[in-house]
C-alpha cells in the first residue's frame, strides 16, 4: 500500500471516530438553552380574574389511578364538576391561584432529556404510555369559551433548594426548576362553603339527642332513648334527670362546638324528585320507588307511618330564631379521597376497609312557630290616623302593642325565611362526615349527664 492510500485511509478513520465521538459524548447545555431564563411561563396571562375554571390531576403511584379535580363558573355559579356540581366557595381562592401561576418564571433550566422526566417527576398524566412512576401533577387554568390561560406539570421539589420545584411545559422536552408560591389544593373542604348549618351555637336553646335503631327487614323502630336539653337561665337542664344529676356544662360547650363546626368531607346528589319533594315541603313530598331505594342505601328508610328515620339515629337542634334542624346518621362511607368525597356507592358503601369510617347524613329544617307565641293585638290602629300629640292613653296603649305585634311578625318571617334558604341548601345533597364528626355528634345520655358529686369534684 502506497503512502497515499494509508494516509486517505487513516484520513478516513480519524473522521468516523470523531463522528462516534461526538454521537456518543454527553450532551453538552448550548447557551441557547438559557436564552428564556427569568421569562413568564405564561407571558399572555397577566389578569388573575381572566381565570373561570381550574383543572387538577393528581396520580396516586399506590392505586395507580388518577385523581381529577375540577372547579369553574357556569350559569352564574361556581361549582365542582368532578363532585358532582356541588356549590363551590370559590372565586377568591381561584383568583389567588391565579395570581401564583402569573408569578411563576423560569427560573433555571435543568434538563432537555426526556429520559430525565421521570427523575423530576414531570411525566404527564395524560400520556397513556408512560410508566406508573414519576407522573407530575397537571394543572390547567381556563378564561371564557375554554380559553386555555395555563398548562404545566408540576413535579417534585427541587433537592437543596427549599421553595423549588420541576415544572414542564406539555408536549415540551424542557424540564425548568420554579420557585412556586401557589397553593394548589385539590381537597374539595377547601373550595366550598364550610360553615355548612350557619348555626351560631350562642343561639341554640334546644338539642333533642334520639337513640334509636331500625330493624331493616320489618322497618319496626326500636326507641332506646330520647335526651331532650334544654337552656333555661343560662344553664342547660335535661329530661328525666334524677335530683343527683346535672349536665356536664364542658361537654356540653364541646357539643354545641361541633354542631357549630360541622363540616363535610363528600356528598352525593340525591335523585331529582327527592329533592323537588323536599324543597316543596313535608305536605306535598310525593316519593317514588328509585327514591325509597337510594334512602335505604344511604342507611334511611321510611317507616309504616311514614316517618323519614336512621339507622344510626337522629340528632335535633332548636335555635332562638326558631329553626330546627334535623340531623339524621345513615350508612357508614368507607375508603379515602375521591371514593369518599365523591364515590359511587359501589366505591363507598359496604366495602369493609382500614381506611376512616365516614358516615352519611341526612339534614333538614322546619320552622317552630310555637317558638314565637303571638302577642296580643292592638284593640285598633285609629292612633295611625293621628298625630302623636293627639294620641290618648289607649292609643299610646295599641301603639305600644302595635310595636310588640310588630316584633313578632318579622322574628317569625326570619324565622321562616332561614329555614327555608336552608332546606333549599340541603334538598339536593347527602352530605358526607368524618368518623371524628359523627363521634362528637352522636352522643348518649352517659356522654351528657353526670353525677353532681363527681362534677363538683372535677
Amino acid at each position: 500500500m502506497n503512502e497515499t492510500k494509508k494516509t486517505m485511509l487513516f484520513a478516513g478513520v480519524a473522521v468516523a471516530l470523531a463522528a462516534l465521538a461526538l454521537f456518543f459524548a454527553p450532551r453538552r447545555i448550548t447557551p441557547e438553552a438559557f436564552l428564556d431564563q427569568g421569562e413568564p411561563f405564561f407571558p399572555e396571562f397577566t389578569d388573575p380574574n381572566e381565570a373561570v375554571t381550574l383543572e387538577v390531576i393528581d396520580f396516586d403511584e399506590a392505586t395507580g389511578s388518577s385523581q381529577p379535580f375540577k372547579v369553574t363558573f357556569k350559569e352564574g355559579r361556581w361549582t365542582i364538576p368532578s363532585h358532582h356540581d356541588y356549590p363551590a366557595d370559590a372565586k377568591d381562592r381561584l383568583a389567588r391561584t391565579a395570581a401564583g401561576v402569573i408569578d411563576i418564571k423560569k427560573d433555571d433550566f435543568r434538563s432537555d432529556n426526556v429520559s430525565d422526566h421521570e427523575a423530576c417527576g414531570v411525566i404527564d398524566l395524560l400520556d397513556e404510555t408512560a410508566g406508573l412512576t414519576g407522573r407530575g401533577q397537571r394543572v390547567t387554568m381556563k378564561g371564557r369559551n375554554d380559553q386555555v390561560l395555563s398548562d404545566f406539570i408540576i413535579g417534585k421539589p427541587v433537592e437543596n433548594r427549599q421553595g423549588f420545584r420541576f415544572v414542564r411545559i406539555p408536549g415540551q422536552k424542557r424540564v425548568y426548576a420554579v420557585r412556586m408560591n401557589i397553593d394548589i389544593s385539590t381537597k374539595f373542604e377547601d373550595w366550598i362553603d364550610t360553615d355548612l348549618l350557619r348555626v351560631d351555637k350562642s343561639k341554640i336553646d334546644r338539642v333533642d339527642l334520639q337513640d334509636y335503631s331500625i330493624n331493616e327487614r320489618t322497618l319496626s323502630v326500636e326507641k332506646r332513648d330520647n335526651l331532650v336539653l334544654n337552656l333555661k337561665g343560662g344553664v342547660w337542664k335535661a329530661n328525666k334527670l334524677k335530683s343527683a344529676l346535672q349536665v356536664d356544662s364542658a361537654k356540653m360547650q364541646d357539643l354545641l362546638a361541633a354542631i357549630d363546626d360541622l363540616t363535610i368531607v363528600g356528598v352525593r346528589p340525591k335523585p331529582e324528585g327527592l329533592s323537588a319533594s323536599l324543597k316543596k315541603g313535608a305536605s306535598e313530598q310525593t316519593i317514588s320507588q328509585s327514591d325509597v331505594r337510594s334512602l335505604q342505601a344511604k342507611g334511611f328508610y321510611f317507616t309504616r307511618d311514614g316517618q323519614l328515620l336512621s339507622n344510626e339515629g337522629e340528632l335535633q337542634v332548636h335555635t332562638k330564631e326558631g329553626v330546627n334542624y334535623t340531623l339524621r346518621f345513615g350508612e357508614v362511607v368507607y375508603g379515602s379521597g375521591l371514593a369518599v368525597s365523591a364515590g359511587t356507592d359501589k366505591d363507598s358503601v359496604g366495602m369493609k376497609s382500614s381506611a376512616a369510617q365516614n358516615r352519611y347524613l341526612f339534614i333538614t329544617t322546619d320552622f317552630d312557630k310555637s317558638a314565637f307565641p303571638e302577642p296580643k293585638r292592638p284593640a285598633n290602629t285609629d292612633f295611625l290616623k293621628k298625630h302623636d300629640s293627639l294620641w290618648t292613653n289607649r292609643d299610646r296603649e295599641n301603639k305600644s302593642l302595635q310595636g310588640v305585634h310588630d316584633k313578632w311578625q318579622r322574628d317569625v318571617e326570619n324565622g321562616r325565611r332561614i329555614s327555608d334558604e336552608l332546606n333549599a341548601r340541603f334538598a339536593d345533597w347527602y352530605y358526607v362526615i368524618s368518623a371524628g364528626s359523627f363521634e362528637k355528634l352522636h352522643l348518649k345520655r352517659k356522654d351528657l349527664v353526670v353525677k353532681k358529686e363527681e362534677k363538683e369534684e372535677d
